[in-house]
């Protein structure tokens, strides 16, 4: 049982991806990630992103992590055992751990080894409950205007609204203009106008395994309470699923809410919670 790490995409994919694939919602962040990277025209971090996957006593890949420097290690679903040896394995890596995500058990374990081996302690950074859709149920009454999907000349509009976005949740999303023009390049952004003028939008990743995750979700402060952001987000639910879609997903900071409610209340359901775990500056011991 021991970890294999690399810098190689395909490798990682070839060996760790039906693993992934064999639960798509659980892991939507890992294979969103993936993929965004394998179509090269995004960009999370300056340094090239690392990988690595877990074998169980029958060989078989029982766990895997992404990580794009400067941000957090990504968990798949995996066992304490596997984790906690994770964050030995971090700890030797030529390049400092700043913390971790993904499911709340499988970061409390990566953090708690991390802490016993360095004396850090480590802070909740953000604390989200993953959704899943069910019957789908647009707000009514529906808010004045229509969605549609932006195109490059809303480019500048969406990298200030990404900025902005960003700034509110303190979330973690790569550089702005390179996440606005990777969706724009597969139709990942919609706008929702209001008397010819946009007033909230709402993202949506490729679709992996039949996986589709909602997600940013923004509306600026002048234009909330008028049922905008539902309004978004149920169009784009409902396009992602007309597409085909199995599964369409989202996660709603834990911390609001009026968001958690909002979601609830047009058809989405809870699955399990994450978390993100920043860590000090501790030393081994």
């Amino acid at each position: 049982m021991a970890w294999t790490t690399t810098h190689d995409l395909d490798e990682f994919l070839s060996v760790a991806g039906g693993f992934l694939r064999t639960r798509p919602v659980q892991h939507t962040v890992l294979l969103s990630v993936a993929a965004a990277l394998q179509a090269g025209t995004v960009s999370y971090g300056d340094d090239p992103p690392e990988y690595g996957w877990w074998r169980a006593p029958d060989g078989s890949t029982a766990g895997a992590f992404l990580r794009t420097p400067p941000h957090p290690v990504l968990l798949s679903c995996m066992s304490g055992a596997a984790a906690d040896d994770l964050a030995g394995v971090a700890l030797t890596a030529d390049r400092p751990t700043p913390g971790v995500g993904g499911g709340r058990a499988a970061a409390l374990a990566f953090a708690a080894g991390w802490e016993r081996r360095t004396g850090a302690t480590n802070r909740c950074h953000a604390s989200n409950r993953l959704y899943r859709l069910g019957a789908l149920t647009p707000p009514e009454p529906a808010p004045l205007g229509a969605a549609r999907l932006a195109r490059r000349t809303d480019r500048d509009l969406l990298i200030d609204w990404y900025e902005a976005f960003g700034r509110d949740t303190q979330a973690a999303m790569g550089h702005h203009a390179s996440a606005v023009d990777d969706r724009l390049s597969y139709g990942g952004l919609t706008l929702w106008e209001a008397d010819g003028a946009p007033v909230s939008f709402a993202g949506v990743t490729r679709t992996v395994a039949g996986m589709v995750r909602v997600g940013p979700v923004y509306t600026p402060p002048g234009q909330r309470g008028s049922g905008y952001a539902g309004a978004v987000t149920a169009a784009v639910s409902r396009a992602a699923r007309d597409a085909g879609a199995a599964e369409v997903l989202l996660f709603a900071d834990l911390g609001n809410p009026t968001t958690n409610a909002l979601y609830q209340r047009i058809g989405y359901r809870p699955v399990e919670d994450h978390v993100q775990l920043v860590f000090d500056h501790g030393r081994p011991v």
